[in-house]
Formats: C-alpha cells, structure tokens, sequence
C-alpha cells in the first residue's frame, strides 16, 4: 500500500483538498449541533471510497447528518427505512412486466432506491438478516444482481447505514460478513448541556438554515484521486498492521485482556479501512504523508466493530473501546 514519491499529491492539491473538505465541513455544522467527530468520520469514509454505520439511539440527528450531507455534495440522495417487513427487492428493485406502444409484453428493470450516489440504510438492524444481506453486493462489488443481470452503481456510492444499539427491543445484529464491509463503526452520543440549549434555540424559533453545495461530484472524485497519491511508508503501514494483529488472541504477543475476551480478532480490512482513512486525514491536516498519529486515530472506528468478543467478553460487558485502547497503547512503531 505504499508510494512511490513520484507521484505524490503536490501543494496545490492539498490546499485545494483541505478548502474543499473545510467547506463541506462548514455547510454540514450549519444543520447539526455538535458530533464534530462523527462529521469528520463520515466525511472521511466518504472521501476514501469507504461506507459508514452509525450507532445511536433514536433523536440524535443521524438521519439529518446523512440528509444534510447530500445537500452539501449535490448529489443523489435516497434514503431507506428498514422495518421487519422489508424485502430484499425493496431495495434493489426488480423485473417488471410493462407494455411497450404497440402493446406487447416486456420485462423492464425498476430500479430500486439503493441506485444512488448517498443512500441512507435508516435503523439498517430492524430489518431481518435476509434483508440486510441485500446491501451487502451494492456495498462491496458497486453493483446489484437481479436474474442473470448485473447493474453498475454510479460513482459515487456511499452508503451510510444508522443502527440502534442491539439491547433496544426488535433489532437483529448485523452479520459479521456486512459489520466487515463498514469502514467505520462510529458512536453517536448524547449532546452536552449547551448543545442542548443550541439544539433548542434552532429547533424552536422554526427557522432552518439554508446549506449550500460545497463541491460536486467531479470534485470529490478528484479529491479521491488526490487522497490515493497520499505517502504510506513502509513503517507506518506495518505500524497499522501490527495494531491489526493485536487484536488476535491466538498470538502469544497480544495483550493478555485480548487472549482472555476476544473470540476474532480484525480481518484485513480493518488495515485497508486504517490506511485509507489515515490518507484522509493527513490530507486534512495539509500533510501528504501518513504520520503515526494519524494511523493511532483512525485505528479505533476502523476496527471497533471487527472484533468478536467470546463468552467471557459478552459475559463481562467488556467494552470493544477500552480493549482496542490497550491494543494501541501497547504497540510500538519499532
């Protein structure tokens, strides 16, 4: 996953990147109180390629983060409810037999609302696994299946998927194999006391500011090309793999808290989600080499939802946080 120097983004380009995401950033602050750190998240996934899943209790603006977002993108938005009755063609669509001027029987594709550019998978674990597997060819291949055919995603495609947390009555924990295809897992918390006031203030008076496009789709896709020219040494990528192989009990050089709780430990993707965001973020920063922290930052909702946790762990409550915390903590650069 590492660069050649030749190839590097140059100054303009990470001027040009950090203007554009600080705009975005900006327009996406005008609707949401507070969550800068789920915003930056979000924004990161989206501009490395990746997809993203928030988990928070119902009311916490997650539907609006994703709404404003795509406001701010000028981009297609499409957003899906998910509820126990939900069937995999409503989400994909499906073979239809329509009547052409003359008549005559035809079968015609009505696309579902996944052909989009930004699709929100609302409370994606109300639904039944059967149905959440439905995202799971869009979110990986770019594409949908239905018969013998295969439809392509126009780029971009980005999927951000809200859930509720899995003690909350008449969910259905997400598959392993659709956890895996998130970038991040990231956490929606509870405003503060003021953010509250805030909240209030803007809710209340009933006026609505306006957000306006801060880049279009050339200009993310650009943006994206820009962030795969971003350095990786070789260092720093075997810095983020040995965080990745800390998550491994069956490795007598893991933590003794991750031999005693953890069943899995991340697969390789929870690198690839690493590196790639890392990019991001070094770009953010106006940098175009991937430094240590940022690789220690984006370890956490790159792998929180990757780790599966063994009787004990469930047993105990162990928080997947804390144990990736003590990973990080613990593993060198050297």
């Amino acid at each position: 996953m590492s660069e050649g120097t030749n190839n590097t983004a140059t100054d303009r380009e990470i001027t040009e990147f950090a203007e554009l995401t600080g705009r975005l950033r900006s327009e996406v602050q005008k609707m949401i109180v507070g969550h800068g750190d789920v915003i930056d998240g979000v924004v990161t996934c989206l501009l490395a390629g990746g997809h993203v899943l928030l988990e928070g209790v119902p009311g916490l603006g997650k539907t609006l983060l994703v709404r404003t977002l795509s406001e701010a993108l000028d981009l297609e938005f499409s957003r899906i409810q998910f509820t126990p009755d939900l069937q995999p063609k409503d989400i994909i669509g499906g073979v239809q037999i329509a009547r052409d001027e003359n008549g005559h029987e035809k079968r015609v594709f009505e696309s579902g609302p996944i052909f989009s550019n930004i699709v929100l998978a609302d409370e994606v674990n109300r639904a039944t696994p059967r149905t959440q597997s439905a995202l799971l060819e869009a979110m990986a291949e770019r594409s949908v299946t239905v018969g013998r055919t295969t439809h392509k995603l126009e780029a971009p495609f980005f999927v951000m998927a809200t859930q509720n947390p899995l003690e909350m009555d008449g969910t259905y924990p997400l598959p392993e194999a659709q956890l895996d295809r998130f970038q991040f897992k990231l956490n929606v918390h509870s405003p503060s006391l003021d953010e509250l006031d805030e909240i209030m203030n803007r809710t209340i008076s009933g006026v609505s500011p306006t957000v306006s496009p801060a880049m279009n789709r050339d200009e993310l896709l650009r943006l994206r090309d820009v962030a795969r020219r971003v350095v990786i040494t070789p260092s720093m990528q075997r810095y983020a793999l040995k965080i990745l192989q800390g998550t491994h009990p069956e490795l007598e050089t893991s933590h003794e808290d991750v031999r005693r709780f953890v069943r899995e430990g991340a697969s390789p993707r929870g690198g690839q989600a690493i590196l790639s965001a890392a990019r991001i973020r070094a770009l953010m920063r106006g940098d175009a080499a991937v430094s240590e922290d940022d690789v220690r930052h984006c370890a956490l909702p790159s792998l929180r939802h990757r780790i599966i946790l063994n009787f004990e762990g469930e047993a105990e409550g162990v928080s997947r946080d804390d144990l990736l915390a003590t990973v990080i903590k613990n593993t060198s650069r050297a």
